[in-house]
Order: structure tokens, then sequence, then C-alpha cells
């Protein structure tokens, strides 16, 4: 496979990653007390929402890369 058309494919696979989920969610823990072997923490979750026009652009400019590494022989 040619390079433009491997990336046309990963922009495709992010953009309907981006309209079936809205976001990229994460969860990381914090450390709230630390006294030698006693640890209180927790675990919070953070979600990094992606946009509906970023998704789309991602969408379109993976088409069209998958397009033009498919003609360019």
């Amino acid at each position: 496979m040619k390079p433009l058309t491997i990336i046309g494919i990963v922009l495709v696979i992010l953009g309907i990653i981006g309209f079936a989920t809205g976001g990229i969610s994460f969860t990381h823990q914090k450390k709230d007390v630390d006294l030698g072997p006693v640890q209180i923490s927790h675990k919070t979750q953070d979600t990094l929402p992606l946009s509906p026009i970023f998704s789309t652009v991602s969408l379109l400019a993976g088409l069209g890369l998958v397009v033009v590494g498919a003609r360019a022989k």
C-alpha cells in the first residue's frame, strides 16, 4: 500500500471514532495523602471532546487521500 492510502485510512478511522464516541475518555489516579506506608488516592476520569467539525474534516480528508492514493500508479 502507498503511504497516502495508509494515512487516508487512518484519518477515516479517526473520523468515524470521533462521530461514534464524541471524545476520548481517560482515567488517571491522583494521590491525596502520602504518609509513609499510608497512601490515599482517588481515580478521576476526564474526557477530551472531539468536535464534529474535526471529525468531518478528518473523514473527508481521509477519503480524499484514499482516492488520490488509489489513482496514483
